[in-house]
């Protein structure tokens, strides 16, 4: 029997070129060796964005998300995609989740902070405080034993560990203890020069921009601040441009000889920038292509999250059950 995983991403608006290295190319590698759950996490949205005008954008976005999954290579004939607010069970799972940890142990999670200061939050709500107990629920309610993530997400996977493993101990062994795979480039600065790539700061690539919207973002992006001439050296270590080279350039060759020059004093940012715009847009070429057949095909995704959402909350309620069981809640 395969083992399962489970990842997913808020339904926040388009993906971007962060999404793709932290966790998107796992996810489609992993595809054919394990039984895949992909969650469409509309229930975090509320997190950070209740009020009535966000939410009211939650299903356009739902559809962009999902395309892009397609775009990028997700199959849902070997994958389930699926809507969290179509699995009820999974908010009674969070309930029980949230006896078994304690209000520090979520303050320390390191996210909440940068979510906190990111978006100016003084004080995080209780929805907020608690995702990653949500997250936890998510996770094991399909017992999932491989959690695709960025590595900013890490630690939300240790929360969800240390709750499986206090509900085995209390009510008898039900749930795995989930281990998180971080992508091979772990976080993706934005082209700002922020520490990420985040669409909620607005520094992003995405994966369905056009040729022309990646040539204008990669121009304008956050280089080498010491750097007043193209004659002056360079530094490459911490440079965004240079770690976009590395990720999405496919000649290395090019790459090395830029490196070279750039430590020398020998290139300017325009070519090296000029470069690194007809490397990404090799790169995203095939998946815009294949992101606008789906995109013409009326219904799909519609089709493809009813369908996967059937079987989430089929395997929900199994587990839940289980839990009832183990509990005494029956």
């Amino acid at each position: 029997m395969k083992k399962r995983i489970l990842t997913g991403d808020r339904p926040t608006g388009k993906l971007h070129l962060g999404h793709y290295v932290g966790s998107l190319v796992n996810r489609v590698k992993l595809q054919d060796e394990y039984e895949c759950f992909f969650i469409i996490a509309d229930l975090h949205t509320l997190t950070t964005s209740p009020t009535k005008e966000k939410i009211s954008h939650i299903k356009q976005n739902i559809r962009e998300m999902v395309l892009d999954y397609l775009a990028v290579g997700i199959d849902p004939n070997k994958s389930v995609i699926y809507q969290q607010s179509l699995v009820p069970e999974v908010a009674y799972l969070a309930l029980i989740f949230s006896m078994l940890i304690s209000v520090p142990r979520c303050q320390r999670v390191p996210t909440l902070k940068e979510v906190m200061h990111d978006l100016h939050i003084a004080q995080p709500s209780l929805g907020l405080l608690s995702y990653p107990v949500l997250q936890a629920a998510d996770i094991l309610m399909v017992k999932a034993e491989l959690v695709p993530v960025g590595k900013d997400q890490e630690s939300h996977i240790e929360v969800c560990r240390e709750i499986a493993r206090k509900f085995n101990q209390m009510y008898g062994k039900v749930f795995p203890e989930p281990k998180a795979l971080i992508g091979e480039v772990p976080t993706l600065p934005g082209i700002d020069g922020k520490a990420k790539m985040s669409k909620s700061l607005g520094n992003c690539i995405y994966l369905s921009d056009d040729p022309q919207t990646v040539k204008e973002k990669v121009m304008a992006m956050y280089t080498d601040p010491t750097r007043i001439h193209p004659t002056d050296p360079g530094h490459i270590e911490g440079n965004p441009v240079f770690i976009y080279h590395e990720a999405f350039n496919s000649n290395k060759a090019e790459v090395e000889d830029l490196k070279a020059r750039y430590l020398a004093g020998r290139v300017g940012d325009v070519e090296v920038k000029e470069k690194l715009a007809i490397a990404i847009n090799k790169f995203l070429q095939p998946i815009r292509e294949r992101r606008q057949v789906f995109a013409q095909k009326k219904g799909l995704v519609e089709e493809i999250i009813a369908e996967g959402s059937k079987i989430a909350q089929k395997e929900a309620s199994k587990t839940l059950g289980e839990v009832k069981e183990a509990t005494g809640l029956v």
